[in-house]
């Protein structure tokens, strides 16, 4: 998959080699349904909205591909067969400049030997996986005590996005998806996810399957099995023994004792999509196109959890045109952030990693969507770029402003005097109820306190470029607005 923003017209391609069987949910699902249906993939197990939205049919069958909204709602997890998951990244990872993803080295599904680094109490240890890689093991999935340097063979069960603090979650057994079922290690016999009589009618259907069971395993179907015939049925424990078969094939040539950190086997592939603020507004046009959608749809979902009923209800009541403002003054007056909140800097970057700059103070705040936010400094260092120490009492004053690709932070001294302005090239700003969002693009310009200006870092941002991370035409941009910057303030 290509890393960085991709710089495409967010069009998809006519020629698809893979037709994969993907299964979408989350807040992205409208418009990554419609974007996979353009593109000639077929969506599995749709939920009721979605059928209802299209007019085309839904096959209860199994998935190659799960495609999830990140449990903070800013991107997506892709999962699934390696071959079909990239080719569906080539039409979700192409559709703004701030679209960026990034391959996942701790897949879901895979199977590692990992040794636990440390275990002092809470609910759990982290686990070396070798090559600097870590997951996240719960005590309750374990049987006995666990100390430190116990080895175990696990399976990673829930990635996580490289922006997280969270490791990814491991448990220890097998454990394979078909789409409809879950065939495990850590099970026996039949059953069902979830009670009542359609699980026990799914569990007595099973004995008319022509597919076998494997040894060892256990069978549980899940809830989205219940609409699926004996057809359907079959072709999901079909593709569970299949892939039970070939993990155990992997795995044939380890030894039965967990050894060295080390990965084992990763029959799937995991990839995730960070999406900047114009990310997000060519969804909602893709979204227009299929169903009522308001100007700013998944940019205000993204912000809050509680935010989803209100736009959903806006738009059940009324018939946007799309050709309106973002309604920036109502979300942030609803959700935040305004005057009085606290508010952090949430600083990506291209790897994907995620850097809180610091939390500080609104201070002022406009219905055109910019604010002020001040953060108290303490002592110790010098201010990148401006070579001027960082002093007690010295305070940072940001502007920013929703959908602006820069934001200057200016430094004060205790006294009031400037000690220099640093103002950030970025992809548009996203200001969340809690946190401002954005993905730095290396490159940035001062103004000292002498009234110098300069352009810096730029050979941060080649290299950016040469490693993949940035698109050539991110990187474009992103010199280009400098340059407007740099020029404003000389």
């Amino acid at each position: 998959m290509r890393e960085g923003g991709s710089g495409t017209d967010g069009s998809a391609d006519p020629g698809t080699a893979v037709d994969a069987r993907v299964r979408v949910r989350g807040i992205y699902t409208t418009a990554v349904t419609q974007r996979l249906l353009e593109a000639g993939h077929t969506v599995v197990q749709a939920s009721e909205p979605i059928r209802a939205r299209f007019e085309t049919d839904f096959p209860t069958a199994p998935a190659d591909v799960r495609i999830e909204t990140t449990r903070d709602r800013q991107g997506l997890e892709v999962s699934g067969d390696p071959d079909c998951v990239d080719c569906v990244l080539e039409h979700l990872d192409s559709l703004a400049l701030d679209t960026f993803g990034w391959a996942d080295s701790v897949p879901r599904g895979a199977v590692f030997d990992g040794a636990v680094h440390e275990a002092d109490g809470g609910r759990g240890a982290p686990v070396s996986l070798g090559d600097g890689r870590r997951g996240y093991l719960t005590y309750d999935d374990v049987d006995g005590y666990v100390d430190a340097g116990d080895c175990y063979r696990l399976q990673v069960r829930e990635p996580t996005p490289p922006w997280d603090d969270d490791a990814p979650r491991l448990t220890p057994g097998l454990t394979v998806e078909g789409g409809l079922c879950t065939l495990s290690r850590k099970r026996n016999g039949v059953g069902a996810d979830f009670d009542g009589a359609r699980a026990e009618e799914l569990v007595g259907m099973t004995d008319l399957l022509s597919i076998a069971i494997p040894e060892g395993w256990g069978l549980r179907w899940h809830r989205s099995a219940v609409d699926a015939d004996l057809e359907a049925m079959t072709a999901a424990l079909e593709n569970a023994v299949s892939r039970a078969q070939t993990l155990e094939s992997r795995l044939e040539e380890v030894p039965e004792e967990p050894g060295d950190p080390a990965r084992l086997a990763d029959p799937q592939a995991t990839a995730w999509l960070w999406f900047g603020r114009e990310s997000r507004f060519a969804l909602d046009e893709v979204r227009r196109t299929a169903e009522t959608t308001m100007v700013g749809h998944h940019r205000i979902k993204a912000g809050d959890r509680s935010a989803s009923a209100a736009v959903d209800f806006a738009e059940a009541v009324a018939s946007p045109t799309g050709e309106e403002a973002f309604p920036f003054a109502a979300v942030s007056r609803q959700f935040g952030p305004t005057t009085g909140d606290r508010l952090a800097l949430g600083h990506g970057k291209p790897d994907g990693r995620l850097i809180t700059l610091g939390t500080g103070e609104v201070t002022d705040w406009s219905e055109d969507g910019s604010l002020t936010l001040e953060r108290a400094m303490r002592g110790g260092g010098i201010y990148d770029a401006l070579e001027v120490p960082i002093q007690d009492g010295d305070v940072a004053i940001t502007k920013l402003k929703e959908g602006r690709w820069w934001y200057p932070t200016t430094y004060k001294g205790a006294d009031g005097t400037t000690k220099g302005t640093y103002v950030n090239v970025c992809t548009p700003v996203e200001l969340f109820s809690h946190s401002a969002r954005y993905v730095d693009l290396h490159v940035d310009v001062i103004r000292r306190a002498d009234g110098s200006v300069s352009v810096v870092d730029e050979d941060e941002l080649e290299a950016a470029v040469a490693d993949g991370q940035i698109s050539s035409e991110l990187a474009e941009k992103a010199r280009s607005v400098a340059a407007a910057v740099e020029r404003a303030l000389s």
